[in-house]
């Protein structure tokens, strides 16, 4: 079984999905860290120089081949969901777990990060909230589950999923 991160910028995805696949002993994959191997660049980089429709394509193909990894933990990009296939395919082969993370949280946990262009922007806050409102009912769709974020922990986050997959019987007792 695969089970598939998605959520904002920010949400945790990477961090709750590493702590999870350990718990799990199931192999961790990022499909950004996939993505960057395969370019040879960072995805800013790409993004720039490309534009966005030739980065959903290349992240399309990568989220095809991951979704069909027999067993992982997968981490994807905030954006995945914008594709219709990717929603179909993580949601059709994976179970997928949206890291609901408010705006104003994410604000808070992400204000001093320099390294995300999301934020890099006049009104970083106004462009979570424009993000959120977006992307909101596209994890919804795509998602088994949802764990709202807010502060518990990272462990507790994990806690939080591993019970709904005990419960949906996808994962035997942790």
């Amino acid at each position: 079984m695969t089970i598939s991160l998605i959520g904002l910028p920010g949400s945790g995805k990477t961090t709750v999905g590493r702590l999870l696949s350990r718990r799990l002993r199931l192999p961790f994959l990022d499909s950004d860290t996939v993505i960057e191997q395969q370019l040879g660049c960072s995805i800013r980089e790409f993004f720039e120089r490309e534009g966005e429709a030739r980065f959903r394509d290349i992240e399309a193909d990568v989220i095809d081949t991951l979704t069909q990894v027999p067993e992982g933990v997968l981490s994807t990009g905030g954006g995945a969901v914008l594709r219709p296939a990717n929603r179909v395919n993580l949601h059709s082969r994976t179970k997928v777990v949206y890291l609901n993370s408010s705006p104003d949280d994410l604000f808070r946990r992400l204000r001093h990060d320099k390294n995300r262009p999301l934020l890099q922007v006049a009104d970083p806050l106004g462009r979570l909230r424009d993000l959120y409102s977006q992307r909101h009912p596209l994890y919804k769709e795509t998602a088994h589950f949802q764990v709202d974020t807010g502060r518990p922990s990272v462990a507790s986050l994990v806690n939080m999923i591993l019970m709904q997959l005990e419960l949906d019987g996808s994962v035997g007792t942790v």
